[in-house]
């Protein structure tokens, strides 16, 4: 059909950069996800750091340890062909081997054996990012296994930040502003065309294999909420006995929130002037005008329920935040092809809570859908699964493990989430029951006949 313009992904910019380049830009990365790793591990005594605050997760010292102990394998032995450091603790640090709930009963490193570790690590892992090829094999071209090790570094940062979350006492973890004010009205839902795109990226040099290959989808045309659901807008739910009404949820749902005896947002509370919530410590009357954080999928499903609509597919998240239909290109992030900035999303727990809905203009897509990036990771309806042609790598226990119905996609990113470790492509997977996350959503509807472009 003529006037209609290829199918691409985006040429990728960091494709180009020298290895001088590639190595400023790894060793960048790896600093900042440190510099985070100690400010979390820093605002806390030593009590805290080997305490568990939450069966749910682990203590703040075994992240630490982790973190390092990750560094070593890959970039010191893998990379570097460095003799090892500590096999001695490969096994305690090895999550596979051990669940969070047991973590606590190891004869872990102490916070000061810790520290001492992840230095020494840090210190031969960059003598090793001077002098490792940045071609001749997978594992490095284009500095991969720096990205890898700096994307893992940062998703434990994240949950160590959710560990903060759940910990009980005064606050330690402060923000140095309030995040930006929204910037004036939207439209309540953007109609997104029908027809094919390309989803998943074959040229993003540190994306990870569940995000691999690119590959053409077909979706049918549909309408997106602009921004995700919001404090507000969820409360309207809660008002109107959505925890309840037992036709609102699945079966699965059902027999969670039940048994659980679910019946808010986790962190809130009903005050007699209004919802309340912890945040970090810290209580506070619920922003309406933020996006509602801290709910499952489950949660999620029932409000859609309730609005008339429904959580979007993954297919249909990516198309909404990734194509432009005037260039027939899959963007790297909503808003083009350029690292995120402060003024594209709200990433790297700047603010410690999202923004409010419509705070960042410069972030929406071409098709006009906001905070696709950052604030809140977004619940999909979408089985954890390979993409055609997927290939495990460097192992298997990265995401081929986890594939299957269990696991629920979540895409975007939070306020929690570092700019390293979210892209347009970038694939998160949760049980649908958890709510310690900095989870949201928003929600979808098919086009009727008459509204489809």
């Amino acid at each position: 059909m003529t006037g209609v313009p290829p199918l691409t992904e985006a040429p990728n910019p960091v494709r180009e950069l020298s290895e001088e380049a590639l190595r400023s830009r790894a060793a960048a990365a790896l600093e900042r996800a440190r510099a985070r790793s100690t400010a979390l591990t820093a605002a806390v005594d030593d009590d805290d750091l080997v305490r568990q605050h939450s069966k749910l997760m682990s203590p703040l010292v075994w992240d630490l340890a982790h973190i390092g102990s990750q560094e070593e394998l890959w970039l010191v032995r893998d990379v570097g062909g460095r003799e090892p450091l500590r096999p001695d603790i490969d096994d305690l640090y090895d999550a596979f081997q051990h669940p969070r709930a047991t973590r606590p009963s190891l004869p872990l490193l102490g916070p000061a054996e810790a520290r001492a570790y992840v230095a020494e690590v840090r210190a031969k892992a960059f003598d090793v990012l001077e002098r490792a090829p940045m071609t001749g094999r997978p594992l490095t071209e284009a500095g991969f296994a720096f990205g890898m090790i700096t994307q893992h570094e940062q998703q434990h940062d994240e949950t160590m930040l959710a560990t903060h979350q759940l910990r009980k006492g005064d606050p330690v973890l402060h923000a140095p502003a309030p995040p930006p004010a929204r910037s004036g009205p939207l439209p309540g839902e953007v109609l997104v065309p029908a027809g094919p795109f390309v989803m998943g990226t074959s040229l993003e040099p540190w994306a990870l294999d569940n995000e691999r290959p690119a590959h053409e989808v077909d979706v049918a045309a549909f309408y997106l909420d602009t921004v995700p659901v919001t404090n507000g807008a969820y409360v309207e739910f809660l008002e109107d006995g959505g925890y309840d009404r037992r036709e609102l949820w699945s079966a699965a749902g059902w027999d969670y929130r039940t048994e659980h005896d679910i019946t808010a947002p986790r962190f809130w509370r009903r005050e007699p002037d209004g919802w309340w919530r912890v945040r970090f410590g810290v209580h506070e009357p619920v922003p309406a005008d933020q996006p509602v954080v801290h709910v499952s999928y489950y949660e999620a499903e029932a409000y859609a329920r309730w609005a008339g609509k429904r959580l979007p597919t993954e297919a249909e998240w990516e198309k909404a935040a990734r194509f432009d239909p005037a260039t027939g290109e899959s963007r790297r992030y909503p808003w083009g092809n350029d690292d995120p900035t402060p003024e594209h999303a709200n990433l790297g727990q700047r603010h410690l809570s999202p923004a409010p809905a419509g705070a960042y203009p410069k972030g929406a897509s071409a098709l006009g859908v906001h905070q696709l990036i950052g604030d809140v990771w977004e619940w999909t309806s979408t089985d954890f699964a390979g993409y055609p042609g997927f290939r495990a790598f460097p192992y298997r226990e990265y995401s081929e493990v986890f594939f299957g119905p269990e696991y629920k996609v979540l895409r975007g990113g939070s306020f929690g989430t570092d700019a390293a470790a979210v892209r347009g492509t970038f694939r998160n997977w949760d049980y649908p029951i958890r709510r310690q996350i900095f989870a949201g959503f928003r929600c979808a509807r098919d086009a009727a006949p008459g509204e489809r472009a």
